[in-house]
Parts: C-alpha cells; structure tokens; sequence
C-alpha cells in the first residue's frame, strides 16, 4: 500500500465517522475508496466493519447526554441489534463470495436511496410525533413493530450496513416516543453493537486486512467526534450530495468495473 493510499484510506474513516455519527451512511464512503485501491469486495467489507467500530464508539461518547436516562431502552433493544448483527455476520460468510458480489450492488442502491430520501422520512417522523399519531407503546420500547424491526435492521448491518443509521431512525422515529435527538444518540449506541459483534466475528474467522482497519479506525474514531460536534452542524444536502455521489460510484465499479 502506498502513502496516498493509506492517507486516502485515513481520510475516507474521518468521514465515514463524521456521516455515521450524523447520518449513518458512512460505509458509502469506506467501502468505494477500498474498492477502488482493488481491495476484495468481502475484505474490503469485514475490514471496514472492524474499523468502523471505534469510531461508532466515539460517536456514542460524542452523544452521551442525549443517552442520560436511557439506559433501559439501549439494554432491551440492544439486543435485537446483537442478535441481528451476529446473523447477519455469519451470512457473509457463510454465503459464497459470488453472492456478496451480486447482493452488494442492490444493497447499495437501498443505501442511497435510504440517504436521497431521509429529509423525507425524517420530515415524516417528526410530523408524526407533532401529531401524536402513534400505535400504543411501551415506554421503553416503543410500538410493538420496533424491537422486530431493529432486528431486521441489524442483520442488513452485519452483512454489509451502508444506510444502517438512516433505517434505524426511520423505525424509531415512527415506533418510539422520542426526541429525535435522543433517538439518534440510541442509533449510534444500536449501530456500534452491530458493528462490534460483526466485527468481532470477522476478526477470528475472516480474511482482515488489518492495515486497513489501523487506518480507518483511527480515522473514524476522530471523525466520530466531528460528527457529535461540527458535524451536526454542516448542510445536510451537502452530506447527502457526497454519500450519494460516492454510493453511484460504488456501483459503477460493482457493475462495470
């Protein structure tokens, strides 16, 4: 790997940190970049999932005050995203890699597609909390969908996850009575136990490429602070338009490459 390489790797964690921690499309970014330095798909994918962990983390930490009073929600409904990201960590690699290849470009598009439409469905969302619309709930746990839901949710993350975050806002946003703020604090906390436990499944029975995960974790974890902090702060068009851009060159380099 050469030097602008790995700084170009480095760089791509800072942002997919920031954008996970903001957004939770940060994989549209990692994922393209090692692909186009001829990464393999599966490699690249488990290498990505390892390094992102510390920078979900450092989201978590970012957001520690929207969790105050929390810690029961994250407890019950974390474990939906742990049993979800074990499965879908274990389909990655028990599927054969030709089925990674020809799953990946249309999980991708529902990645930006996801992305291109979460003003929508977070303008949906807060309009139905305005509104008050809503099933009967739990207090903790919301609507009884919600608890499936992010199971589901977690099985997309282990096995590839661009577009992860926005999918989990839009069930919690709909299914449980909250701030959206806290909510977004609680998808970080969701996404970092998918990652983790998919990672460290990865990390004993797969083919890392640990140089890229030193560069990408590193990068995240700083990214990840950007994103609980300026990031928050910067036009969410412009965000979009990247992970946007970069996702429809991930697809370009599945399809044509």
């Amino acid at each position: 790997m050469s030097p602008l390489e790995a700084i170009a790797i480095g760089l791509a964690g800072l942002a997919a940190g920031t954008i996970n921690t903001v957004v939770g499309s940060g994989t549209l970014i990692t994922f393209p970049t090692l692909l186009a330095f001829g990464v393999p798909p599966v490699t690249a994918n488990v290498s990505n999932t390892i390094g992102l962990v510390p920078g979900s983390v450092s989201g978590v930490v970012g957001y520690r005050r929207e969790l105050e009073g929390q810690r029961p929600r994250v407890l019950r409904i974390g474990v939906a995203s742990l049993i979800g990201g074990v499965v879908g960590g274990v389909l990655l690699l028990v599927l054969p890699d030709k089925a990674f290849s020809a799953i990946v470009p249309a999980l991708v598009g529902v990645g930006i597609l996801l992305v291109v439409f979460q003003p929508r469905i977070t303008r949906w969302t807060a309009a139905r909390h305005d509104a008050g619309v809503s099933a009967p709930r739990n207090p903790v746990l919301g609507a009884w969908w919600v608890w499936p839901a992010v199971l589901v949710a977690g099985v997309y993350g282990g096995y590839f996850g661009a577009a992860q975050g926005v999918l989990l806002m839009g069930i919690m946003g709909v299914g449980i009575p909250e701030t959206l703020q806290r909510l977004n604090a609680l998808k970080n906390v969701l996404a970092a136990i998918v990652n983790a436990v998919a990672g460290l499944l990865f990390a004993v029975v797969a083919d890392v490429d640990w140089t890229i995960v030193l560069l990408i974790g590193v990068g995240s974890v700083i990214g990840g602070q950007l994103g609980a902090t300026v990031g928050r702060r910067l036009p969410g068009p412009v965000l979009r338009a990247v992970i946007v851009v970069v996702g429809v060159v991930a697809l370009a380099v599945f399809l044509f490459g």
